[in-house]
Parts: C-alpha cells; sequence; structure tokens
C-alpha cells in the first residue's frame, strides 16, 4: 500500500462499535425482538444495596416496551408493559390482574440512575415489588414515582430471542 493510498482510498481509522450484551446496552441501540426492531430511548440502573439490574424503554412506532436484565445466579430477562392496576403502598402480598393472581416474590427500595428518557429519573429512589404467577410464566412488577404506582405485566425470555445492533461506540 503506498503513501497516498491511505488518504485516498477512502476507509477511515474509526473504531468498530462495541459487541453489546443484554448486561451493557446503551441509548440508540437497536434491538430485534419478536420480529420487530425497537430503538433503546431510555435505560434505567437501579441499585439496592451492592444489587444491580437494569430497565430498557424500548421504542417501535408508537409501541413501548421495557426490557428488564439481571444477573442473579442466572441471566434473567423479561419483556414489560405497562397496565392500569390499583395499588396503594404498603404494597400487598399478593395482587389480581386479568384474573390471575401474583405473589410477591421480593421488595425493596433501589436508587436510579436515569439515562435518555428517562434522564428525569436521575439520582431519585424507587420502592418497587415484585410478583409473579404460581407458575412464574407471568409476572407484575410495581415501581413508586412520587406519589404514582407505577404497573407493569411482564414475561421471561431468554437471551437469543433478542439481537442488538449497537448504535454507537
Amino acid at each position: 500500500m503506498g503513501l497516498f493510498s491511505k488518504f485516498f482510498s477512502g476507509k477511515k481509522n474509526e473504531p468498530a462499535p462495541k459487541e453489546r450484551t443484554v448486561l451493557s446496552i446503551e441509548i440508540g441501540d437497536i434491538l430485534t425482538y419478536d420480529l420487530r426492531d425497537y430503538e433503546v430511548v431510555g435505560k434505567i440502573t437501579y441499585r439496592d444495596g451492592n444489587y444491580e439490574w437494569y430497565g430498557y424503554q424500548l421504542l417501535e412506532g408508537n409501541d413501548t416496551i421495557w426490557l428488564s436484565a439481571e444477573m442473579d445466579d442466572e441471566l434473567e430477562l423479561g419483556i414489560y408493559k405497562k397496565v392500569q392496576l390499583a395499588v396503594s403502598k404498603p404494597y400487598p402480598k399478593e395482587v389480581t390482574y386479568e384474573n390471575k393472581t401474583y405473589y410477591l416474590e421480593e421488595s425493596g427500595t433501589a436508587r436510579v440512575i436515569g439515562e435518555g428518557r428517562s434522564s428525569n429519573l436521575q439520582g431519585t429512589e424507587t420502592n418497587y415489588a415484585d410478583y409473579a404467577d404460581t407458575g412464574e410464566a407471568n409476572y407484575i412488577s410495581l415501581e413508586s414515582w412520587g406519589n404514582e404506582i407505577e404497573a407493569s405485566h411482564g414475561y421471561p425470555i431468554e437471551a437469543y430471542e433478542i439481537k442488538i445492533m449497537a448504535g454507537s461506540i
């Protein structure tokens, strides 16, 4: 390769985007799930003591879903959508949604780091409660944001169901 070929080859020495995992997704990445492409528009990092997990806000058109990712004894992933559920604090031991009963699995308080559309949550705390049905095929997640309690309905997925394309370095 000659001296001038470096200048005229058209190639730029830009680093390739880092490979993403479900625990390192960034704002602007594109996720393919269930044959649909979603842009990552928000990210929430939750910390309860030394334990950390993530919520990614995924947008496709007007459709918003959330991907939950945490490394417990093994990787746990879930897809969630916001739902209307009348709940107040203190959180109950069980909740009913669409004629199905969900039982409290864990609850606590988490410090929050928000990015993208979730940046307004930066530095706040949320009281959370996670519920599962008897077969652990469906979940309900409750989070308090100020005086509001947000409810989401979800289900577990496997990592191979998601493809991640880095939107930045």
